[in-house]
Order: C-alpha cells, then structure tokens, then sequence
C-alpha cells in the first residue's frame, strides 16, 4: 500500500501580521477513509490517524526528496503569491465628482 500526500506551503495564521516562519513547505498525508459523525458526541472523526501528521520543511526540495525517500506519491501544490495593493491614508479623503449624465435620448 503506498501512501498519498500533498506537498504545499501553508498561509499565514490570520493572527499573524509579519511574514516570519511562512516560507516553510508542509507535507500531509491524505486522507484514506471518510470521515463520518461520531455516534456519541456527534463530532467528526474519521478511523485514519494519519491525518492528523504534518512534517515541516524549510525548502520544497527536502519535502521532495522526504516523499521520495518513503516511496510516497505525492502532489505539489503551488504556493500562493501575494497581491499588494498600495494604498495612501490620504486616498479615504480625496473628492472625486460624480459622473454627469451625458446619455442623448
């Protein structure tokens, strides 16, 4: 039996305001059963344990070479880039005036 996994590099925590520890890649497993309400409790869980394993790596090269090693089949998922948009505390004051109508009927 040969495991699944996906490689990826995690977003940062909404708490989080810097950019420290965020260039880490995460290898997960995948998930092999489905996960199913609780009868007592009513939580899900699910009877894989797996699931619940996260390796961290500082390059996706390590992650590669981790996967390759276990003999896992794995899935690189591409990291998100970071959209800036530059903004002036002085744009919230600027006037701009309405539009005129200009329609010909």
């Amino acid at each position: 039996m040969t495991l699944r996994a996906k490689i990826y590099q995690p977003s940062k925590n909404t708490m989080q305001s810097g950019l420290a520890k965020t260039g880490m890649w995460r290898l997960e497993y995948e998930t092999e059963t489905a996960r199913q309400p609780e009868p007592l409790m009513g939580w899900t869980s699910s009877k894989d344990t797996l699931n619940q394993v996260r390796v961290n790596f500082s390059t996706l090269d390590e992650a590669i070479d981790f996967a390759n090693k276990k003999g896992f089949i794995y899935t690189v998922m591409p990291p998100h880039e970071r959209k800036i948009t530059p903004r002036n505390y002085g744009d919230n004051f600027k006037y701009f005036p309405p539009e005129e109508n200009t329609g010909k009927s």
